[in-house]
C-alpha cells in the first residue's frame, strides 16, 4: 500500500476534508487518488516541522527584480520579472527561468492602482527546483524606492 493510499484508508489529515458526501465514478476516484497523492507530498500528516523563526505567507504574484551594484547604482535595463512564491517580515522566495547572476536586488512589488512597494533584498540561495525553473530567497535588507517598470504610451 503506497503512503497515499494508507491515509486515504485512514482519512485523516487533509485528505479526510477533501472527501466529498456524494458517491464517485471509478474515474472520479482515480482523479481523486492523484490528487491527494499531489497534496500528500505537499502537506504530510503530521505537525509540521518548521525551522524558521518567522511565519511565511504564500505570495503568489509577479514581483520585478532590479539588480544593484556594489557601488548602489541600479541596473533598470536588466530588470526581470519573477514568479512569488512566499513572503515573511524578514525575507521572500521566488521562482525564475534562469540562475540570477547578482547578489543584491531591488524587490518591487505591485500594491494596487499605481502604488509600488520597494525592498532591498540580500539573496542567499538558489536552486535548480526542476522543468527549466529555479527557486530562490534571500532577506530584506532596507526599505528603499520601488522601480516601476515604465508605463507604454498605449496605457
Amino acid at each position: 500500500m503506497t503512503r497515499a493510499e494508507s491515509v486515504l484508508a485512514s482519512g485523516s489529515g487533509i485528505v479526510g476534508r477533501l472527501r466529498s458526501p456524494r458517491a464517485v465514478s471509478a474515474n472520479d476516484q482515480d482523479i481523486s487518488a492523484r490528487v491527494h497523492e499531489l497534496l500528500l507530498l505537499m502537506y504530510p500528516p503530521g505537525p509540521p516541522m518548521e525551522r524558521r523563526i518567522d511565519r511565511r505567507f504564500a505570495y503568489p504574484e509577479l514581483i520585478r527584480l532590479t539588480p544593484v551594484l556594489d557601488d548602489g547604482r541600479h541596473l533598470t535595463e536588466e530588470s526581470i520579472v519573477v514568479a512569488g512564491k512566499s513572503l515573511s517580515e524578514r525575507g521572500l522566495g521566488f521562482y525564475h527561468p534562469q540562475p540570477l547572476p547578482h547578489r543584491r536586488v531591488v524587490a518591487s512589488f505591485h500594491a494596487g492602482d499605481e502604488r509600488w512597494l520597494g525592498l532591498l533584498v540580500d539573496l542567499s540561495w538558489c536552486r535548480f527546483a526542476g522543468y527549466g525553473w529555479y527557486e530562490s530567497g534571500g532577506r530584506f535588507l532596507d526599505a528603499v524606492p520601488a522601480i516601476c517598470p515604465r508605463r507604454t504610451q498605449e496605457s
